[in-house]
C-alpha cells in the first residue's frame, strides 16, 4: 500500500506577516507589563490599605492625618521647600541653559561636562559635602573666622536655610538639563530678525526668546518640584527636627512602627498632590515639552485672555528694564558669542556646584577628622574600605544590579522608544505619560508600595527585586534619551538600505543600532547611574544584612562622620567623572 503523501508546507512568502498593531502591541507590551505589576499595582495596595483599620473599612487614618496640626504643618513645610527649591534652582538654571544653547560645539561639550558631572554625582555624597561645608569646623566657618567676620562658629547647619541650600544645589543640574532640551530647539534667526527690525536686545530676548522657551522653564520647574517634594537626604541631614518633610514620615510610620495604614494614607496625599501638579501641566502646557517638543498651545486665534495680556505686560516691562540696564553700559561692538556677565555668572555657578564635591578629595587623606584645613597626609582610609567585607559586599552588590538594571531597562525601554518617534499609531499622548508614571510618582511611595508586595512575594533583600525595582525608575529616562537620539536620526539611511533589498530587521541590525550606538550606549549608562545612586528603593527592600553602596553610605553617614566617608565619596565621585568622560569619547566616536 504506497503511503500517503504529507501535506505540503506553504512556501514562506506567503505566510501572513504580523500586523502593525500587532508589532506596536509586542514593542509596548513588556514596560506596560512591568509598570502595571510593578507600580499601577502596588501603589492600589497602598491606596486600599489607608482606607483600612484592622479588617474593614475605615476613614480612621485620614482624620488622623488631616485632624492632626503637626501632620498639616510637615506638608505644608513640604511645599514650601519644594516650592523654594524649585524658584531658585530654575531662576539660577536657565542663564547657564541659555548659554549653553548659544556656544559652540566645543565650548558647549565643556559646560556640559560640569553640569553632567553634579548631575550624576551622588546625592548622598553632595549632602555630606555640605555638611563639611557647614560644620562647626567646616570651610564656611573657618573661613568666616580667618577673616575676622565672626569670633565663634556659627550654626550654619539644621535649619531651612541649609535644606533649601543643599537642595538648590542638588536639583540645579536637573533644571539646566530640563530647560536646555527645549532652549536647543529655538531658532536664534528669530531674535536676530527682531533687532533688524529695531527692536533692542533686551526686548528681543523677551518678547521673542523667553515666550519659546518658557515650555522648557514649567518643565524644569514641574521636574525640579516633583523630586524634591519626595526628598529625605538633605532634610534629614542638613535639617533640624522643624524641617521635616513628609517622606521622612512615612519612613517612620513603616521602618520604626510597620504602620502601613497610616503611611499609606500619608503617600496618597502625598501622590495626591504630585498628580494635581501634572494634571495642572498637562492642561496649561502639554507633557510633550517633557521631551524637548514645542508646546502646542490651543486655543482660538486671534483671543487672548486676561492672564495672556498680563503676561505680556510683564514681559514688555522686564524687555524696557533690560534695555535701560544695558544702555547704562558703554556700547562695544557686537560680535558673536556670549556676553561676559553672562559668562561670569555661569562659571561662578559651575565653581559653586563643584566646588563642595571637589573638597572631599583632600579630606579623604586627612589623618584625623574632617577639620579644615586637613591635616597630614594617609591612604588608610582608602585602604580600610577595600579591606572591608562590608564595603565590597556593598559595591559588588551595587555594580551587579547598577548593570542587570541598565541591560533589562534598555532591551524595555528602546522599542518603546522606536514607537514613539517612529510609529504610527493613536495614543501617542496616552503611551507617554504612562511611561512617565515612574516620574510622576516620588519614589518614596514606589519604595513603600515594592516592600509591602515584595514581602508578600518573597523578594525583600534579593538582587531581583531591587533589578526590578531599579529598572521601574530607569525605563522613563531611557526612552526619552533614546526618543531625542531618534529625532536627530536622518531616515533616509534606512530607506536607502531597503532600496538596495534589506528587510526592515537587517537594516535595524546593520544600519540603525550602529549609527545610534553611542546614544543607546549613554542610555545605557544613565540607567546603571540611576540604579547605582539609588537610595529610597534599597533603603526598604535591600534587605538588613547585605546593602547597596548608596545605603551603606546612609547608614554610615546617620552613625558618624569620619574621613572614611570622604574617601568613599572620592571614590564614587571619580567613577561618575569616568563614566561621563566615557560618555562623550563615545559621543565624539559617533560624530
Amino acid at each position: 500500500m504506497a503511503a500517503i503523501p504529507a501535506p505540503a508546507r506553504p512556501p514562506a512568502a506567503t505566510r501572513r506577516p504580523m500586523s502593525r498593531r500587532s508589532r506596536q502591541l509586542l514593542m509596548a507590551a513588556p514596560m506596560v507589563l512591568l509598570l502595571v505589576t510593578f507600580l499601577i499595582y502596588p501603589s492600589a495596595q497602598l491606596f486600599l490599605l489607608s482606607f483600612q483599620k484592622g479588617d474593614g473599612f475605615s476613614l480612621e487614618n485620614y482624620q488622623r492625618l488631616l485632624g492632626t496640626p503637626v501632620y498639616l504643618t510637615v506638608m505644608m513645610l513640604t511645599l514650601k521647600i519644594s516650592v523654594v527649591t524649585t524658584i531658585f534652582a530654575v531662576i539660577a538654571g536657565y542663564p547657564v541653559a541659555y548659554l549653553i544653547s548659544i556656544l559652540p560645539k566645543a565650548k558647549k561639550g565643556r559646560i556640559l561636562f560640569w553640569i553632567l558631572l553634579s548631575f550624576w554625582t551622588s546625592f548622598l555624597v553632595r549632602a555630606f559635602a555640605w555638611i563639611i561645608l557647614l560644620g562647626r569646623n567646616g570651610v564656611v566657618n573657618k573661613l568666616l573666622q580667618t577673616l575676622g567676620i565672626s569670633d565663634a562658629p556659627i550654626a550654619l547647619m539644621y535649619n531651612f536655610s541649609a535644606v533649601v541650600i543643599g537642595m538648590v544645589h542638588a536639583l540645579l543640574p536637573l533644571a539646566v538639563l530640563t530647560m536646555l532640551s527645549v532652549m536647543e530647539n529655538i531658532d536664534r534667526n528669530l531674535t536676530r530678525a527682531a533687532s533688524t527690525l529695531g527692536a533692542r536686545p533686551g526686548m528681543a530676548f523677551w518678547k521673542i526668546y523667553f515666550p519659546l522657551s518658557f515650555p522648557g522653564v514649567t518643565s524644569g520647574a514641574l521636574m525640579v518640584f516633583v523630586t524634591a517634594i519626595g526628598f529625605f537626604i538633605f532634610p534629614a541631614l542638613l535639617g533640624g527636627r522643624r524641617e521635616t518633610m513628609i517622606t521622612q514620615i512615612i519612613i517612620e510610620q513603616i521602618i520604626q512602627t510597620m504602620n502601613w495604614g497610616f503611611a499609606s494614607a500619608v503617600a496618597v496625599l502625598l501622590l495626591a498632590v504630585v498628580l494635581l501638579v501634572f494634571v495642572l501641566y498637562d492642561r496649561a502646557v502639554g507633557l510633550s515639552t517633557m521631551t524637548g517638543e514645542s508646546a502646542a498651545r490651543k486655543g482660538r486665534p486671534g483671543r487672548r485672555g486676561i492672564f495672556s495680556r498680563i503676561g505680556d505686560a510683564i514681559l514688555t516691562g522686564l524687555g524696557h528694564a533690560s534695555d535701560a540696564i544695558i544702555g547704562l553700559f558703554p556700547r562695544r561692538r557686537a560680535r558673536e558669542g556670549a556676553p561676559r556677565p553672562l559668562l561670569g555668572f555661569v562659571t561662578v555657578l559651575l565653581a559653586v556646584m563643584t566646588l563642595p564635591v571637589l573638597l572631599m578629595i583632600p579630606l579623604s587623606f586627612a589623618e584625623s577628622g574632617l577639620n579644615w584645613p586637613p591635616q597630614g597626609f594617609t591612604l588608610k582610609w582608602y585602604q580600610q574600605i577595600f579591606d572591608s567585607p562590608i564595603w565590597m559586599s556593598a559595591l559588588t552588590r551595587s555594580l551587579v544590579v547598577g548593570f542587570s538594571t541598565a541591560v533589562l531597562a534598555l532591551l524595555i525601554g528602546t522599542p518603546v522608544a522606536f514607537l514613539m518617534v517612529r510609529g504610527r499609531m493613536r495614543g501617542k499622548t496616552a503611551l507617554l505619560a504612562f511611561t512617565l508614571m515612574p516620574v510622576v510618582m516620588p519614589n518614596m511611595i514606589l519604595s513603600v508600595g515594592l516592600f509591602y508586595l515584595y514581602a508578600k512575594i518573597g523578594l525583600v533583600g534579593t538582587n531581583l527585586g531591587l533589578i526590578i525595582g531599579h529598572t521601574v525608575i530607569a525605563v522613563p529616562y531611557v526612552v526619552l534619551t533614546v526618543m531625542s537620539v531618534l529625532r536627530n536620526y536622518d531616515t533616509r539611511l534606512d530607506l536607502a538600505a531597503q532600496s538596495l533589498g534589506a528587510t526592515p530587521i537587517r537594516t535595524l541590525r546593520l544600519v540603525t543600532l550602529p549609527i545610534i550606538g553611542a546614544g543607546m550606549i549613554s542610555a545605557f549608562l544613565f540607567a546603571f547611574t540611576i540604579s547605582f545612586d539609588e537610595l529610597t528603593i534599597a533603603l526598604f527592600t535591600s534587605g538588613g544584612m547585605s546593602a547597596t553602596l548608596p545605603k551603606q553610605l546612609w547608614d554610615e553617614v546617620s552613625l558618624s562622620i569620619s574621613p572614611l566617608l570622604a574617601a568613599v565619596s572620592t571614590c564614587l565621585f571619580l567613577f561618575v567623572t569616568a563614566l561621563i568622560v566615557a560618555v562623550g569619547l563615545l559621543n565624539r566616536r559617533q560624530k
